[in-house]
């Protein structure tokens, strides 16, 4: 990590800001850590004392924003740190993170969420967004202390992977949080639909033996709580949405002007079911991976703008939770090193243009989390974005350079990628968390 420089051109770039509609080449300046401004290309000087760097025609943007990250602080230290997560996250362009309460203890205590803001402000860590818990210990059956929660810190509510199960704590939550406009974050599966199920159900998981869950879980789940965010008025959020029924419902709410938005993984527009062909517990997920046309509805829910944002859903797990027959195996897989570079295979294959790509991981997980621009929540650090006055969070990178994803080699502490062995276009050159640099050695 390099040390504070009080001011730095990036010239020979092209700045991309989603947030602003900014899409041209130029140069950008830092000033003691924060963005001081925006030149056209070809003009002339620089600040005395500024460091120069030459982005060789490279896409300069904000430090991107992932609303959906579990680290293993506190509880589960030898899944994931936040000084290991920082590494992988900065490795993949990101300088903001929104963790999940869901560790041991979970995020229920407003001392507990004031703790991992102040970690995300500690030299060469990545800046942390606190979820706070939405029941108390995230068992879904008392409300956790929202108001309290929110005064701290924390810039949503959820139980993560665990979905509120009654319809009438749902409701209760969706109302209670409205009083202090506050998201409610829901996991779209009806749990005792899904049960024991650790696979799609239909021909694979019965070829296959595993304990199938319906995609209807999720749709049944998506349409209760839209009649309840409209009976309340409450602002609701669907987490890592994998199928085609859910995002057309959630398309339809949004048609009748209720506030709900969504967000999903790069493993459900990259990747099906096939992928856990062999028992292959790294393909291993909650929601689980989809058949192929519910892969290509959410392909089409990203562009037409259904899907506001796109989430590593970082999950971090030791080989021991892996390595276990498929239906006992822990869920889920490693995301930040990767999120920039999946998410670009759908600007290659011109489903996204690349503002639009760049806005999923930015401006738009921003706005959600309100820490940008007229969403910014009081007392918070501005994100995803290149306004003037705002971090020199920042993120260059060159989308046509390739590179491959080898688990065991990637940043960070976990491996558990369902990526490896796959050749990505999009490299991330380097990374800067007001104005230092995180990652990266030249350009």
């Amino acid at each position: 990590m390099s040390s504070t420089t009080s001011a730095i051109v990036f010239e020979n770039v092209r700045l991309i800001d989603p947030a602003a509609r900014l899409d041209q080449p130029g140069r950008l300046l830092v000033r003691d850590g924060l963005i001081a401004g925006i030149d056209l290309p070809g003009a002339e000087g620089a600040p005395e004392d500024a460091v120069v760097i030459n982005g060789g025609g490279a896409v300069l943007c904000p430090g991107l924003v992932d609303m959906r990250v579990e680290i293993g602080e506190p509880g589960h230290e030898y899944r994931e740190t936040v000084k290991s997560a920082s590494r992988a996250a900065f490795a993949g362009g990101i300088t903001t993170v929104a963790v999940l309460p869901t560790g041991t203890p979970a995020i229920d205590d407003p001392a507990m969420v004031r703790l991992l803001c102040s970690r995300g402000e500690e030299p060469g860590h990545v800046s942390i967004l606190p979820y706070g818990a939405l029941t108390k210990g995230c068992r879904g059956e008392e409300l956790a202390e929202i108001g309290l929660l929110s005064e701290a810190g924390a810039v949503a509510f959820t139980d993560g992977a665990r979905a509120v199960a009654t319809a009438r704590l749902m409701k209760l939550a969706l109302t209670y949080a409205r009083g202090f406009s506050a998201m409610v974050v829901q996991h779209p599966e009806e749990p005792t639909l899904a049960g024991s199920g650790c696979a799609t159900d239909g021909e694979l998981a019965l070829r296959l033996g595993l304990p199938g869950i319906p995609t209807a879980a999720e749709a049944i789940m998506i349409a209760r709580d839209i009649r309840l965010a409209e009976m309340t008025g409450g602002r609701l959020h669907f987490g890592h949405v994998s199928t085609g029924e859910g995002v057309d419902l959630i398309r339809r709410a949004r048609e009748r002007g209720l506030a709900v938005t969504c967000d999903t993984a790069p493993q459900y527009f990259d990747l099906n079911e096939n992928a856990i062909g062999d028992f292959r517990t790294y393909a291993k997920f909650s929601p689980p991976l989809r058949a192929e046309v519910d892969r290509l509805a959410i392909c089409a829910a990203l562009a037409d703008g259904t899907i506001d944002a796109v989430a590593s859903d970082h999950t971090p797990r030791d080989a021991d939770d892996k390595r276990l027959p498929f239906a006992q195996a822990a869920a889920g897989g490693t995301g930040l090193a990767t999120l920039l570079g999946v998410t670009l295979t759908r600007y290659h294959d011109g489903t996204l243009s690349l503002s639009d790509a760049l806005a999923l991981l930015t401006s738009k997980p921003a706005a959600l989390l309100g820490v940008s621009g007229s969403s910014r929540k009081k007392g918070t650090r501005s994100a995803g974005t290149l306004e003037t006055g705002a971090p020199a969070d920042l993120c260059l990178f060159d989308p046509d350079r390739a590179w491959r994803v080898i688990a065991g080699e990637l940043p960070g502490h976990a491996q558990n990628t369902p990526f490896d062995g796959r050749a990505l276009e999009g490299k991330v050159l380097g990374t800067w968390k007001s104005g230092v640099r995180v990652f990266g050695d030249g350009v």
